[in-house]
């Protein structure tokens, strides 16, 4: 298990924005594939109405913007 965690969060109607403080161990690639995927799975799994209205398989977009704070 990681040990990340969300410092603050904003849900938009069609993105959301997110700090999160993880490891700089960790990948920002990697923390983004276990972020879109598991929310995706999740999502998908409680709302399955919602199939009918994605382009694809994809749930959410195929791009991300990172960038680091802090110390």
């Amino acid at each position: 298990m990681n040990d990340w965690q969300i410092q603050q969060i904003s849900i938009q109607k069609d993105h959301v924005h997110l700090l999160l403080q993880t490891n700089p161990r960790d990948s920002i690639a990697q923390v983004m594939h276990y972020l879109k995927g598991g929310s995706s799975r999740v999502i998908r799994k409680e709302f399955p109405e919602l199939e009918e209205f994605l382009w694809g398989d994809s749930f959410w977009a195929d791009g991300y913007f990172a960038e680091s704070v802090g110390k």
